[in-house]
């Protein structure tokens, strides 16, 4: 699908029901084969608790690239190439779907979900404050383990099959 036909969908799933509570959640995987390394990219539209509707883009680099940093990198930067698309002009779209039921709880986020955590054991964590500064410095909502199910549940999915 083009980046047109997802914005249509995520524009339509919203227009189901204007009065819930949406979150555009946009996070990256990254898997290394054999031969290349396949990264993932969700793009996930939830209304909270009423479902959710989601799609991948799938990106492989043609080399096994075993640097988490350089990985970790790589995985922020796809998710702030989606972002990037949601202009301002589409994130206002999606605002005025649910701006006339503000008073009834409507609400509307982006955030960018990270694969990465803050815990002692966690081999990303000396990267997580770069990482979030990144999503941060471009007005979006940064989610770390464990609550970025995108990239971590949902887009890592994805990559397993990747190296195929």
């Amino acid at each position: 699908m083009s980046f047109e036909q997802v914005f249509s969908r995520i524009i339509k799933f919203m227009k189901i029901k204007p009065c819930g509570n949406y979150r555009l959640m946009v996070g990256t995987d990254s898997q290394v084969h054999a031969k290349c390394t396949v990264f993932i990219t969700g793009v996930v539209i939830q209304n909270t608790g009423k479902g959710a509707w989601a799609c991948i883009r799938k990106v492989t680099v043609p080399r096994k690239m075993l640097h988490l940093h350089e990985r970790i990198s790589l995985e922020t930067s796809l998710t702030e190439e989606i972002v990037s698309m949601f202009t301002e002009r589409k994130k206002n779209d999606m605002i005025e779907i649910v701006l006339p039921y503000l008073y009834q709880g409507a609400t509307f986020s982006i955030e960018g979900h990270i694969d990465i955590g803050s815990g002692q054991r966690n081999k990303t964590r000396e990267f997580v404050q770069e990482m979030v500064t990144r999503l941060e410095s471009m007005g979006v909502e940064p989610k770390i383990k464990p609550n970025a199910f995108v990239a971590s549940s949902y887009a890592n999915r994805y990559t397993k099959r990747g190296g195929r």
